[in-house]
């Protein structure tokens, strides 16, 4: 039976809103974390549909070219993911996770409200054109039309980013890791935060891009900043049942007093006793043992606090063929046959069908396989995360040579039947490149949750917020690799026109089955690369007891 002592404690530097420690049965828990997914829900409803479709919103009424579509919304999702690193270093440092959250959600709120406005009204976006006639000199929007359009969207960026940095290690401060039930509970987080987002993903692939279709940009864009608001409010009514990380001064100063005294002291044994720490025979001494003390999540006995970097590394290359995938799918399914019957299917709706099954996988494993797992492997997550981060990168390089087929039987299609000039209305199905999205949903329920829980749980206590961070910043940084891909490929394969393989409006005229071709070889360089550095990599030290 647990004490009043035990009960009211500070976990990890955990306070209640009152600043005072907090009490397990009032505070946190699973009660507190199934809080945070209805903002999770809430910001994916409108940020997965508009990660898909907004490269036609830029294409078709914004007349950007294919290439500068695509490389816009992989700026975009760069720049987010930096905004993240940003939002990660203030609320470890600075500012709790939780006002955080209060500052930056009604950020993203505003930035949805910005483009909804101007796609309302005309005025602010460019004279209209015939974007599928070649022969048409359709301007991009430029001027003040284009600030605002830059403005709205890394003002999304901007609460986004930070939102992401901040809701799952603020949804993970409501476990204890070093508690062997609340450790389990915690790694169960990560997999219902990710099914949140692909079950925000699914309505908002229904929803949004049903408004979007059917009633107009404005509208699809004004149910996004709504339903934003609403999750926000909802996570904001349990302020009295929340864990609250008190900040802990800059990250990258401990780093650094972490580096001078491994350096000073690295000829030192570390006992394998932490107890044994306290003892020094100097005053400076005494410092660096309690530097080392402190610190014991950087893996102080070797002095290794840069293991993540290969493995972030590898992550960050091996996302960039997932990136890429994920907009040049629609820009495919938007020159084919898209009716069902009478029903007009949206490219984007597409990954409807892989998020689905990704949901179902993601609920099989957290209440059937994980249990069982557990107790083979003795790994609180059930399946180790390196593992698990290790299939999808597999699965994603399979699956780029799956999409240079499907994009190779397109064209030929689109030969056949004389269609080379047309960007629409190709005789083959859309749902060709369901094939190609489950790489998506599979990527997703693996190397997703896998590298998530991965970077949280690797850094120390001060760094949660940075981890999780460090986490989209490597997504982030694997799309602008993406983006400078496209210029690089599009710069060495220029032919007499002037164009390379990704250049002009004309798919069709285009070699995107090369392309594919190249990212898969990508993707199976960096698999391999990949397995190198997770089979030589250490972990820290948790409770395994099930």
């Amino acid at each position: 039976m647990r004490t009043g002592w035990t009960l009211a404690m500070n976990q990890d530097g955990l306070i209640d809103r009152k600043g005072n420690p907090i009490n397990k049965q009032k505070h946190g828990g699973p009660r507190a974390s199934f809080l945070t997914h209805f903002l999770v829900l809430a910001v994916n409803i409108a940020m997965i549909p508009n990660i898909l479709n907004t490269v036609t919103y830029l294409h078709e009424t914004m007349y950007f070219d294919l290439a500068q579509a695509s490389t816009t919304m992989t700026n975009f999702l760069g720049v987010t993911s930096l905004f993240a690193l940003l939002g990660g270093f203030l609320s470890d440092s600075y500012i709790k996770r939780f006002t955080m959250i209060l500052i930056f959600g009604p950020l993203e709120f505003l930035g949805y409200g910005m483009l909804a406005i101007q796609a309302h009204f005309g005025s602010l976006r460019p004279p209209q054109c015939d974007i599928g006639n070649e022969k048409s000199n359709c301007s991009p929007v430029q001027g003040g039309k284009a600030a605002m359009l830059y403005i709205a969207l890394y003002t999304v960026a901007l609460g986004e980013g930070c939102l992401r940095a901040n809701i799952p290690s603020f949804g993970g401060d409501q476990f204890d890791e070093n508690d062997i039930e609340e450790s389990k509970q915690r790694s169960s987080f990560f997999n219902w935060y990710t099914f949140s987002i692909s079950l925000g993903g699914a309505i908002g692939l229904v929803l949004i891009i049903s408004l979007e279709s059917s009633k107009g940009w404005d509208y699809g864009f004004a149910a996004c900043s709504l339903v934003i608001l609403v999750g926000w409010l909802v996570l904001v009514s349990g302020f009295p049942l929340y864990r609250h990380q008190s900040p802990s001064g800059s990250p990258l100063a401990r780093i650094m007093q972490v580096t001078v005294v491994a350096l000073k002291n690295r000829k030192l044994d570390l006992p394998e006793n932490a107890e044994e720490l306290n003892h020094g025979e100097t005053k400076e001494d005494m410092v660096g043992v309690e530097v080392l003390s402190h610190t014991n999540d950087f893996n102080c006995k070797n002095k290794d606090h840069l293991r993540l970097v290969p493995i972030l590394l590898s992550s960050m290359i091996c996302y960039i063929p997932v990136t890429l995938l994920l907009t040049l799918t629609v820009q495919q399914g938007n020159t084919m046959d898209k009716k069902l019957g009478r029903i007009h299917i949206s490219p984007a709706s597409l990954f409807l069908i892989p998020i689905t099954f990704q949901m179902i996988i993601l609920f099989v494993y957290d209440c059937f396989i994980a249990p069982f797992a557990r107790r083979l492997t003795k790994d609180r997550s059930g399946i180790s995360n390196l593992k698990r981060i290790g299939v999808g990168y597999f699965t994603t390089a399979i699956s780029m040579c799956l999409a240079a087929i499907i994009e190779k039987k397109r064209k030929h299609v689109a030969i056949k039947h004389g269609m080379v000039e047309a960007t629409t209305g190709i005789p083959m199905s859309v749902f060709w490149l369901v094939l190609q999205c489950f790489a998506v949903g599979i990527y997703d329920a693996t190397s997703f949750v896998g590298l998530l829980e991965f970077f949280n749980s690797e850094v120390s206590k001060g760094m949660k917020s940075l981890g999780t961070a460090i986490f989209w910043c490597t997504l982030g940084l694997g799309s602008l690799l993406g983006s400078f891909l496209i210029h690089l490929v599009n710069q060495c394969t220029r032919y007499s026109q002037g164009k390379g393989w990704l250049g002009g409006n004309n798919l069709n005229k285009n070699h995107l089955d090369s392309f594919y071709w190249l990212l898969a070889l990508i993707g199976l360089i960096s698999f391999i690369n990949y397995l190198w550095w997770a089979m030589r990599y250490s972990s820290r030290r948790f409770p395994t007891r099930v």
